[in-house]
């Protein structure tokens, strides 16, 4: 099973609902807060080339945002990418 990563903030509407998508589906994810670090922030934003919260990592691959995982779950895509490993 690959490591599912959510950089996001706290109180990020966006960010929340990543959090409970991934929590309903029962994936285990590493939560990293970029509420008072802003150079893991600036450091995030640079990798994923995004200024928005969260990013999403499904192993070593960028996912994008709450946007692009909640269309790869529908599209049926989100529990074999995480499951072969990204």
């Amino acid at each position: 099973m690959s490591q599912v990563v959510l950089y996001g903030t706290r109180f990020c509407p966006f960010c929340i609902q990543a959090r409970r998508l991934l929590t309903s589906k029962g994936i285990e994810f590493k939560d990293i807060p970029l509420d008072s670090d802003p150079e893991l922030r600036s450091s995030v934003m640079d990798r994923s080339s995004r200024h928005t919260v969260p990013q999403i990592w499904i192993g070593e691959n960028h996912l994008g945002g709450y946007t692009e995982l909640c269309e790869l779950d529908v599209q049926g895509g989100l529990d074999p990418l995480v499951s072969t490993g990204g």
